[in-house]
């Protein structure tokens, strides 16, 4: 079997070499970038990367503006590392449709628990299956969303989250049920994560993003009539 192929990409060599390491160790291919212009370079020229690990504060191209170019052409996931813990820039990070956000120092291993939850649910896509409800029909295989017949560009944690909703229609959903099962269980962040997301899903979905209904105190629930799956 083909090993997946992740892009590493950090200023710090020590910093490359630990993540590297432990991808390695646990059958991933690695490629590094030293710098936000290698990345792209890289990313670009090669078609089979599988997931960014991506550091924010880099010299000639940072972070943000690496995913910024990236989400330009492509939904391939994205961990942000990042050595400030600040609300704002992981709110950032999001809102540019960063998967994961991790802060520095972290745990490797969790790294790699987070990277495997990811490339896991992406190669669980059933090809043949679509959902459809509402006047929005999600496609798995092809990652796409059609609300009304139109395309709607969403993230790769915003479409799994619209997923998990519509597969869970009528049924009130807890911010700890949907971390579980869209975050997986290994995600130890603030569920404000979720809020953040739900938030940023309803506003590109237009007069569709009522179908979410807000439980107070509890979480979410996704509201439409006639589900179907093929």
């Amino acid at each position: 079997m083909e090993k997946l192929k992740i892009l590493v990409v950090d200023d710090e060599s020590r910093m490359r070499k630990l993540v590297k390491d432990f991808l390695v160790k646990n059958d991933y291919e690695v490629v590094e970038a030293e710098d936000g212009n290698a990345a792209l370079d890289i990313f670009f020229a090669q078609k089979d990367i599988a997931l960014v690990i991506l550091d924010v504060m880099m010299p000639k191209v940072d972070g943000w503006e690496v995913c910024r170019e990236i989400r330009e052409y492509s939904k391939v996931p994205i961990i942000m590392l990042t050595a400030k813990a600040d609300e704002r820039d992981e709110l950032q990070g999001f809102q540019l449709g960063v998967d994961e956000y991790i802060s520095k120092p972290f745990s490797p291993k969790i790294l790699v628990a987070r990277v495997a939850a990811i490339l896991r649910r992406t190669s669980q896509l059933n090809a043949d299956e679509i959902v459809e409800a509402g006047g929005i029909q999600l496609n798995k295989a092809a990652h796409i969303v059609l609300i009304d017949g139109k395309q709607v560009d969403l993230s790769y944690k915003e479409f799994e989250l619209l997923a998990y909703f519509m597969e869970n229609a009528g049924i009130a959903l807890s911010r700890e049920k949907i971390l579980n099962n869209v975050w997986n269980y290994d995600y130890f962040g603030d569920a404000r994560t979720i809020d953040t997301h739900v938030k940023k899903l309803r506003s590109k979905m237009g007069n569709k993003g009522e179908l979410i209904k807000t439980i107070w105190g509890m979480g979410y629930k996704f509201e439409a009539q006639q589900i179907s799956k093929r």
